[in-house]
């Protein structure tokens, strides 16, 4: 997923939940509400590892190939 918010996107960090399963159930209440029922699927779950760095050299903006 590309995400631009110059473009327009609005990316939102809806929580951070202790098991998928209730990540998925608050993407499903998610998909309910105004704005992010326009966008049912626009949505995206990571899994992380507590107390690991995940940037650890910094970024580079990579434009999308027209």
């Amino acid at each position: 997923m590309y995400i631009d918010e110059q473009d327009g996107d609005d990316a939102k960090l809806l929580g951070v939940y202790s098991t998928l399963e209730k990540a998925e159930e608050r993407v499903r209440r998610a998909r309910l509400q105004p704005g992010f029922a326009d966008e049912p699927d626009c949505f995206v779950i990571d899994e992380y590892t507590l107390d690991e760095d995940e940037w650890t050299e910094g970024f580079v903006r990579v434009l999308p190939v027209s």
